[in-house]
């Protein structure tokens, strides 16, 4: 399972920085416009990724990050967005490497939002993480979609053709 969420760590980072890369190509006006979308814009779906990869973590490791609500804006620009979302990408990597098998057996307690008190496995919820953010950039794609823009592909299998032929780590 360990090797699995290393996998999975290194994968959302590939996928993220691709997400990354489609929206830097796109006008200003299309990443902030208002869209018929859960939040409300490309720029809004992406500061939702980005939030709650740092209210997971924050959690996982006992520091909660600070957020009033999930719709939450952590980065105002594209640009301290996209060089949050590289910081959070080798964070996310440099937290699982960290971890041992044991660790990520050890369960950890917290309070969502809604006042939803959880106990969960620290495995789980890194699975959790990165089928949220699998999720989440799927929406971005369909958004990206609506420019037009040409969304690259975020499938695992791309990003695993590209570990073997050594283009990502």
């Amino acid at each position: 399972m360990l090797e699995h969420l290393r996998l999975m760590a290194r994968y959302n980072k590939w996928a993220n920085d691709r997400v990354s890369t489609a929206i830097s190509a796109i006008d200003e006006a299309d990443y902030m416009k208002p869209r018929d979308a859960f939040f409300g814009s490309i720029h809004g779906a992406v500061n939702h990724l980005l939030l709650v990869d740092r209210l997971w973590r924050g959690r996982m490791i006992g520091n909660p990050y600070p957020a009033a609500a999930l719709n939450e804006i952590v980065c105002e620009d594209r640009k301290t967005f996209m060089h949050e979302r590289d910081l959070e990408n080798d964070i996310i990597i440099d937290f699982v490497d960290g971890l041992s098998s044991a660790d990520i057996e050890g369960e950890f307690s917290y309070t969502t939002y809604s006042g939803v008190d959880g106990t969960d496995k620290r495995r789980i919820v890194l699975a959790h993480m990165f089928n949220h953010a699998t999720h989440h950039r799927g929406q971005v794609h369909a958004l990206l979609t609506q420019v037009p823009s040409d969304p690259p592909p975020l499938d695992l299998i791309y990003f695993m053709r590209d570990r073997e032929a050594g283009k990502t780590a």
